[in-house]
């Protein structure tokens, strides 16, 4: 999209902060995304306005950051949403922020930060609080962290409209998942009302969320990261209900992402579909048949596609449909061959027509050599192990799998957990954060691949990771279900079924469809006689089975 700014706009870098140190200037940063409504809007009505460019650009170093390619920057100085609107000293320390500014709202902020930059310099700078306390709040791990988890979900239930919380209405995917398991009559309500509401019965796939506690205000955004995940969450209440009702909202995303948000040139997916204009949205299907196409980012980025090949497998593994099965398989081709390197996994490439597979600026350092983020690894493994649950463990696979697992650990873990990427970087990159929705996701990860792989290994460092945020777990809200998630599976035991064939036989699929989500299918298990099966959860190990009748056996008893 063309740059309707009369700003002169940066990249981030250490060059632009340089500049600013030299002209003793602050940075003004503006975190936008592709699928942005506000932040176009705010282009078009703020930055397009000749006195607020040119006082933008004679009394500040402006730089433009696209939240997407650099999650890192993002992370450190998200104002709650974007646009977010940053004034930053030369060292990167921050000296105010907000979100979308229109044109009187930006004048006042300017002349206040000019105004607090020539009485105060860089002490008016401040580190944000994530950076200053680097220390996780550790504790132990017990059963009261589910039942903590389920009372928030219940507190925060929205008895009227469906989900959690107020407003804004997201989705919540893990949420969903979690409730599934522990309170099925509330977690059903809740897809539900994100199925009638959020779903766009058109086109398919769905929209990022909703700004009223009535699910209206819709927000009509894409986003590839989150129609994975619900793909994945819907498939699991098909898996655990049997009703189309929850099947076909999968359905019609994995239409979604295998179309409009396919890259045919990169063979994965897009990163997101933006808003378009307002009659791409109407119900009324002659309108929607005549409106242009609303626009779609076509980067390919590496933990959005790990998002969708987990969630297509997913529903590949309860219905044999192979459209999705070989939707995944084509991508998952993709990450390994153009985005793994060493097991670092290279954060994404623009997808363009005339380069294809060029990676974004913001994927390699300065030597060119891939830098490892912890999203992207922790998505990526758990895409590889769904694979080898559901559609085989081939050798290279898992090969790929520990490599991912063992850069991680070697390069982002401090102590005992990770950081979200390399402490370097422009700005305050160089400080670690450690994001607790990453944490849990790697570790949950790390679950898997030893359950997989049989390595003990990759399951401590797991449960060290979750000890690391335990401090904290009785004040998590429901958007960090999976924490309580990984810790149940952890002290319980995953619910691990060993088969002892090839992958797509009646007792691989038998056990890919035994009704807990949660669990971990082994397909070609090395300790099993062909044409057998067997259940383990943490010290309890069944007999086998060579029936899915007699499996299912086997689990009932496992489980009681």
């Amino acid at each position: 999209m063309d740059d309707p700014t009369r700003v002169e706009w940066r990249e981030w870098g250490e060059a632009a902060f340089d500049e600013a140190a030299s002209a003793d200037s602050p940075v003004l940063l503006s975190l936008t995304a592709t699928w942005c409504d506000h932040c176009h809007e705010m282009d078009e009505e703020t930055y397009a306005e000749p006195r607020i460019a040119a006082n933008v650009n004679d009394s500040f170093v402006p730089i433009r950051v696209d939240v997407d390619r650099y999650p890192r920057v993002r992370d450190r100085y998200n104002m709650g949403g974007f646009p977010s609107t940053v004034f930053l000293a030369p060292d990167g320390s921050v000296l105010t922020g907000a979100g979308y500014l229109g044109p009187d709202g930006m004048r006042q902020v300017l002349d206040s930060v000019r105004t607090m930059w020539q009485t105060k310099g860089s002490g008016a700078g401040r580190i944000p609080r994530p950076l200053r306390e680097d220390s996780p709040p550790a504790g132990e791990l017990t059963a009261d962290v589910e039942a903590a988890m389920l009372g928030q979900l219940n507190e925060t239930y929205d008895e009227a409209a469906g989900g959690w919380g107020q407003r804004p209405k997201f989705p919540l995917p893990d949420a969903l998942e979690f409730a599934l398991k522990r309170d099925q009559k509330m977690a059903l309500r809740s897809y539900d009302a994100v199925s009638a509401n959020l779903l766009d019965e058109y086109d398919g796939g769905f929209y990022r969320f909703a700004a009223e506690r009535d699910w209206a205000g819709l927000q009509h955004e894409k986003l590839a990261d989150s129609n994975g995940a619900l793909v994945r969450a819907f498939a699991n209440a098909y898996l655990l209900t049997g009703k189309d009702e929850y099947r076909e909202p999968a359905e019609r995303t994995i239409d979604f992402l295998t179309t409009t948000l396919w890259n045919d040139a990169v063979d994965a997916v897009a990163n997101s579909q933006a808003p378009g204009e307002d009659a791409a949205h109407t119900i009324d299907v002659t309108d929607r048949a005549t409106a242009d196409e609303p626009p779609v980012d076509r980067g390919v980025l590496a933990g959005p596609n790990g998002l969708v090949i987990e969630g297509l497998l997913t529903y590949y593994a309860y219905t044999d449909d192979e459209r999705a099965r070989r939707y995944a398989e084509r991508a998952l081709e993709t990450v390994r061959t153009e985005l793994l390197r060493n097991g670092v996994v290279i954060h994404g490439l623009e997808g363009t027509d005339d380069e294809p597979t060029a990676p974004l600026s913001a994927a390699t350092d300065e030597d060119g050599e891939p830098i490892p983020l912890l999203a992207n690894q922790a998505r990526v493994l758990t895409a590889l192990t769904t694979a080898a649950s559901s559609i085989g463990v081939e050798a290279d696979v898992l090969a790929d799998a520990t490599a991912v697992a063992d850069a991680t650990i070697d390069r982002l873990r401090d102590g005992d957990s990770f950081v979200d990427g390399p402490e370097a970087g422009a700005g305050l990159l160089d400080r670690p954060l450690r994001p607790l929705d990453t944490n849990v996701a790697i570790a949950d990860a790390l679950l898997e691949l030893a359950a997989v792989t049989g390595d003990d290994r990759y399951r401590d460092i797991a449960r060290e990771t979750l000890e690391a945020f335990a401090g904290a777990s009785d004040r998590l809200g429901v958007q960090m279900a999976r924490y309580a998630t990984a810790v149940s599976r952890l002290l319980e035991g995953p619910l691990v079924i060993r088969v002892g064939t090839e992958s797509g036989t009646d007792l691989h699929r038998a056990a890919l469809r035994m009704a807990d989500h949660e669990k971990v299918v082994v397909p070609e298990a090395d300790a099993l006689e062909s044409g057998t099966a067997r259940v383990e959860r943490g010290n309890r190990i069944s007999e086998t089975a060579e029936t899915p009748d007699e499996l299912s056996e086997r689990v009932q008893s496992i489980l009681e």
